[in-house]
């Protein structure tokens, strides 16, 4: 029997509010990520991606429809297994960075093993790594503020990746950033899933960043209006 995608997501819908101020965010939304996919999701403001984004990555819970994650209901954990399902299967990027700026890119990038309570030496050595992947294993007593915005966002992406986690969910990850930094970051993310086979989602609003994906996935109020496939990824 084949193994289940890596997520599912069938007939989810995410509704705010109620009666005359309810906003329907999701809308019966099916969706499926194999192991070793890049994924963008796109559209415009108000779409749904970020929504989706969030479900995806436990931070928001769905009003109906299921999501499967490695074929366990998601619905069906409490609050605490799915905080632990965050810590040790998911990673995450964000706009901006949220790096703390008085702790060093290596500090920053082994925090997700302090609370998964990995020891001091082991966190140091993984984290020295996650920060070779992408680049910056000479940076890494460098503080925030000596870093460019692209090395910044790297760290990040060094952060989201030191816990070995088997999908990185990236909101859109160059969003701060200029047109020459955001490719650049973009080909951190690509040799990722290249190399490594790691599995990216990744709400952008930018075509050219998208191209790096196996898949387009775009929404239009709250549904995915279409799909498409990029033949050769940028």
């Amino acid at each position: 029997m084949a193994d289940p995608p890596l997520i599912a997501l069938e007939g989810i819908t995410r509704v705010y509010g109620a009666g005359a101020i309810a906003v329907r965010a999701l809308d019966h939304v099916d969706l499926t990520v194999q192991d070793g996919e890049f994924v963008a999701i796109m559209g415009p403001s108000g779409s749904g991606k970020s929504t989706a984004m969030n479900v995806i990555g436990c931070l928001d819970v769905p009003t109906s429809g299921q999501y499967r994650f490695h074929g366990v209901e998601v619905g069906h954990l409490t609050r605490d297994q799915r905080a632990l399902l965050r810590r040790h299967y998911l990673g995450f990027v964000f706009q901006g960075y949220n790096l703390l700026p008085r702790m060093s890119a290596l500090q920053n990038v082994e925090l997700p093993l302090i609370y998964q309570g990995v020891g001091r030496a082991e966190r140091e050595r993984a984290a020295l790594a996650a920060l070779d992947r992408v680049g910056l294993a000479t940076r890494a007593r460098h503080d925030p503020s000596q870093l460019s915005g692209g090395q910044q966002q790297r760290v990040a992406i060094a952060r989201a990746l030191v816990g070995d986690p088997d999908v990185v969910l990236a909101d859109e990850p160059t969003g701060n950033l200029d047109s020459h930094l955001s490719f650049e970051i973009m080909e951190t993310l690509a040799d990722l899933n290249r190399s490594r086979g790691l599995t990216i989602v990744m709400v952008t609003h930018e075509a050219d960043m998208a191209r790096y994906a196996h898949r387009v996935i775009w929404m239009v109020d709250g549904r995915i209006d279409r799909v498409q496939s990029n033949d050769e990824p940028a």
